[in-house]
């Protein structure tokens, strides 16, 4: 069995004994550092979603790749500059990491212009972590508010917990979140985590060493 059907299966597994549709969780592949032939190695087993935290790295990897496989999925899951916003809107398929309103108005006026109204997830920095990306959970019903009135698409809410912490209680703060907000998607859970996530109602599981291996920075192949 295949790491990507093994990891699937997992999925599966999990979302049975939580009572849930194995159907429900979208696996993001994170594809962060990866040289495009492991890429294309999941594209050619069928898989399609696909994440990264550079706006760079995905427009050297992924043009490429859509010409062949032009039903990718492609999550933006890093911290995004304003000024990186029409290049990110031009890439990407969702934006996971909307974390205030200065992004959130740049996101929207790009979407506009290039009529591409992309779902977004608001990124939710539970641990208060300053050197993290994501709003206070104190803060988040304010840019919720915001990003509506904005007419910004936002269809669920995402985070990291800090290393250091047992997630169980930052994912059911964020389910508790979700709940109050009425959204329905939860970004949340990595590769040593995510059976847990799933459990609290993750709806995306952000997966990238289980997958692909340890990430090392490294030049980019351009697929051929």
């Amino acid at each position: 069995m295949s790491v990507l059907k093994e990891i699937k299966s997992r999925i599966a597994s999990t979302c049975k004994k939580s009572g849930r549709e194995g159907s429900s969780v979208t696996l993001v592949a994170v594809s962060k550092f990866q040289p495009v032939e492991k890429i294309e190695a999941l594209l050619e087993q069928g898989h399609r979603v696909f994440g990264e935290n550079r706006v760079q790295e995905a427009e050297e990897k992924y043009p490429v790749l859509r010409v062949k496989y032009p039903d990718i999925e492609l999550h933006f899951i890093g911290h995004l500059q304003t000024n990186k916003a029409k290049d990110a809107v031009r890439l990407f398929d969702v934006i996971q990491t909307v974390d205030r309103p200065e992004l959130a108005e740049a996101l929207k006026r790009e979407m506009d212009k290039q009529k591409r109204p992309l779902p977004c997830f608001i990124q939710v920095n539970t641990g208060d972590e300053e050197q993290k990306g994501g709003v206070a959970p104190k803060d988040l019903a304010a840019l919720y508010s915001f990003c509506k009135e904005l007419k910004l698409n936002i269809t669920g809410l995402m985070c990291i917990p800090p290393a250091d912490d047992i997630p169980d209680l930052h994912f059911a703060l964020m389910h508790k979140l979700a709940g109050e907000l009425g959204l329905n998607h939860l970004s949340m859970g990595m590769s040593a985590d995510f059976d847990i996530a799933i459990r609290y109602g993750a709806t995306h599981v952000r997966i990238g060493s289980a997958l692909f291996g340890d990430r090392k920075p490294q030049a980019v192949h351009s697929a051929a």
